[in-house]
């Protein structure tokens, strides 16, 4: 098992990419506090892992990844409970949008910079902080998305959100290293999580063609890969953006040949 003796903290825990992460780190061996605002739902997915023969390796927390104190007190209840840290998942995070002449700051801007952008900051600190007082190596694994790196439609806040997390990810990776910190970005496509499964079917078949598959990608197999930056086997990817876009952004949209 690639994560044993490891213990983890993963933000946006008790759904979608979280969740399905939760379940994989357990199954490597780690031991998982499973931080969200819906602490409710965060203690159902501890129980399903202790229902799974899981008891011990995972416990649930509310947090509010928008506040700094927060962050700090989830950071200190994670080694409260396993006794260290080895990994923090910054993966909480909200979607939507709103051209941008239509925009309210306060409503389209402000709340979407909070979540998606200063909980990563936020998230690398307290971390950061963690490991260098434990004189340990730590991993800070944070979600970027497709969107962070290109313009789309109804994303202006949420783009320069997403770009914030990668360049972020970079710069600690640089001023870590001294510490064996690593810090990595991932940047999910498609993703069949609850914030897009709620769109119409047709929209979801647009989504499902602009990946190379042809489909969404399942929550798991994002799961896979962050397990295995969490893990000594990925020790080499430092200040790095892994593209978990299934082809996403290496072409434009599929078109229906003319005969030559």
């Amino acid at each position: 098992m690639r994560l044993e003796g490891k213990v983890a903290i993963i933000t946006g825990g008790a759904s979608g990419i979280g969740r399905a992460t939760v379940k994989k780190f357990v199954q490597e061996g780690a031991k998982v506090l499973v931080a969200d605002i819906n602490l409710e739902q965060a203690e159902v997915v501890v129980a399903e892992i202790e229902a799974l023969g899981f008891v011990g390796q995972v416990a649930a927390a509310r947090v509010d990844v928008s506040v700094f104190a927060e962050v700090e007190s989830v950071v200190a209840r994670a080694v409260e409970v396993f006794g260290k840290l080895d990994v923090i998942f910054n993966n909480a995070g909200i979607a939507g949008g709103k051209p941008l002449l239509d925009q309210d700051p306060e409503v389209d801007y402000l709340p979407m910079i909070r979540i998606d952008q200063d909980s990563v900051y936020y998230g690398i600190l307290a971390a950061g902080r963690q490991f260098r007082a434990q004189g340990t190596p730590g991993v800070i694994i944070s979600t970027s998305s497709i969107y962070g790196e290109s313009a789309a439609e109804l994303s202006f806040t949420y783009s320069a959100a997403k770009a914030a997390v990668i360049s972020f990810t970079r710069s600690a990776a640089y001023e870590l290293a001294e510490f064996g910190i690593r810090a990595v970005a991932i940047t999910p496509g498609r993703v069949a999580t609850p914030i897009i499964n709620q769109f119409s079917d047709e929209l979801k078949q647009t989504f499902a063609a602009e990946q190379m598959r042809n489909k969404m990608t399942a929550p798991e197999e994002i799961a896979n890969v962050v397990a295995f930056l969490a893990s000594d086997e990925s020790n080499v990817i430092n200040g790095t953006v892994v593209h978990v876009d299934d082809g996403y952004s290496a072409f434009k949209q599929r078109l229906e040949l003319p005969s030559f």
